[in-house]
């Protein structure tokens, strides 16, 4: 028979020296040099322990002079730790402390009686290789553990069907100002403003249909303070004692979204500018010089003879038409809405001046509830250009026969919608370009979403929802 060449390193506890050289042959008879030590007491064994760095497996009687039972049970294993696994050996064949015994981390519980080289050298291998991959999971479970706990980034665990927290690591904690008792008694809406409750549910539901795969976002979170934080999400599907948990790491992104928003205004505030010096200066300037152009061909008019005064008359009517367009497309850059009119008619004045050929039907429905809200001057400008820029883009690309325009509520929030019967295009492959930037930072300047829905043939609809609260004066 061929001998296992491994030398193993057994520490024998046993107070019996026939039942030590029973078990002493049994290990040689499988293992060609075994390295075995032998300790009579639990106290001899413990000092032994202390005293060499590991063993491969400890072979434990359960009745020793100075300790049997239960209490020799656990003080081995509390010895032993992580170093080796422990098989006891023992003349008493007890089902029930059997089982307490693998329950409580022995490797296996062999009676003396029914041993044999086989079983024993069996019983060794096994142990041995449970307890490497015992404690390889160990140590995955404990880097992992450590990954979670020491993280500067807020992590936490939630239970999909119920959605509440199972586990928070100190990051969360001290970022969110919860403590983790507080935690486990809140579920992830907790932590949710007001205005994202439908949303994450919505995210919850995705996140179901991308099992093994991580689910991204950004969201406004809430603190124990009441303050609104945003952040930027990262989830993955977890299964923690059988249940459908979700691993979840909250990136605070409120500096960053604070410095895109003045980037976006300094942008914004730039083109604005310019609008309103261009139209200045064709109201003013531009339109003084053809203004003084048509009294000076007026008096002309009047000493000129009868084959000239047809001709005369005709530029002065294209002066005053030229002066129209110029005061048409002044008021476009600079609307005075603010001052003079409200929002509901600069939208009026616009579908007129872009539509004067007639080549759409249009129509507008403006809520009364949105006419009667006291609205922010900045919100009115940039619903205004919004407008603006679709319908130059309706105008340019759609071939469309009716333009309708909706301004009301819905969810707390003004909603701007713009809809054409139009050629319209693959929404999922256009490439944004300067028009569809800016409407889209114009509509993030209130925390507002932006979409676009459209597919060729299916003309086109854009939708601006922005927060009630961020649109009022």
């Amino acid at each position: 028979m061929v001998k296992d060449k491994i030398p193993y390193s057994l520490l024998v506890v046993e107070d019996n020296p026939g039942d030590l050289a029973l078990i002493t042959d049994f290990l040689e008879e499988e293992i060609d040099k075994p390295l075995i030590i032998a300790a009579s007491t639990y106290a001899q064994a413990s000092q032994i322990i202390d005293a060499k760095e590991s063993f491969d497996v400890i072979l434990l009687d359960l009745s020793l002079p100075d300790k049997n039972g239960r209490n020799l049970v656990d003080a081995m294993l509390l010895k032993a730790d992580a170093c080796c696994p422990v098989i006891i050996l023992t003349g008493y064949a007890d089902q029930s402390f059997s089982k307490k015994s693998i329950a409580l981390g022995i490797s296996d519980y062999l009676l003396k009686d029914e041993l044999n080289a086989t079983i024993l050298y069996k019983s060794i291998l096994y142990a041995i290789e449970r307890f490497r991959v015992n404690k390889q999971l160990l140590d995955s479970e404990r880097k992992y553990s450590d990954l979670f706990n020491l993280s500067p980034q807020p992590m936490w665990l939630y239970e999909l069907e119920t959605l509440k927290f199972s586990q928070v690591n100190n990051a969360a904690i001290k970022d969110y100002g919860f403590t983790e008792a507080e935690f486990m008694n809140m579920t992830i809406m907790d932590i949710r403003d007001s205005s994202e409750i439908k949303r994450t549910m919505q995210a919850v539901e995705a996140s179901h249909r991308i099992l093994g795969k991580v689910y991204s976002g950004n969201f406004k979170h809430r603190i124990k303070g009441g303050d609104i934080i945003d952040v930027e999400i990262y989830s993955t599907a977890i299964l923690i004692n059988g249940r459908q948990c979700r691993s979840v790491i909250a990136v605070d992104v409120s500096e960053r979204t604070r410095q895109e928003l003045r980037m976006t205004k300094a942008i914004i505030k730039t083109q604005e500018d310019e609008r309103y010096e261009v139209g200045g200066e064709l109201h003013d300037n531009v339109c003084q010089i053809l203004a003084a152009t048509q009294m000076s061909l007026g008096i002309a008019r009047k000493s000129a003879t009868p084959a000239l005064t047809p001709m005369l008359q005709q530029s002065v009517e294209y002066i005053k038409m030229a002066l129209e367009e110029i005061r048409n497309l002044s008021h476009r850059l600079a609307p005075a809405f603010f001052s003079n009119s409200n929002l509901k008619d600069s939208f009026l004045q616009l579908l007129d001046n872009l539509n004067a050929d007639k080549k759409w039907q249009t129509a507008l429905q403006f809520s009364d509830v949105v006419a009667a809200l006291n609205l922010d001057r900045d919100f009115q400008l940039n619903m205004y250009r919004i407008l603006q820029e679709q319908l130059s883009n309706v105008g340019k690309y759609a071939n469309a026969k009716v333009v309708k325009v909706k301004v009301d509520t819905e969810d707390d929030c003004i909603v701007l919608s713009i809809m054409d019967d139009g050629v319209g295009f693959n929404a999922d492959g256009v490439v944004g370009g300067i028009g569809i930037a800016n409407m889209q930072r114009r509509t993030q300047l209130f925390a507002g979403s932006f979409k676009i829905n459209s597919k060729p043939g299916s003309g086109c609809l854009l939708k601006i929802s922005v927060p009630l609260e961020n649109a009022i004066m």
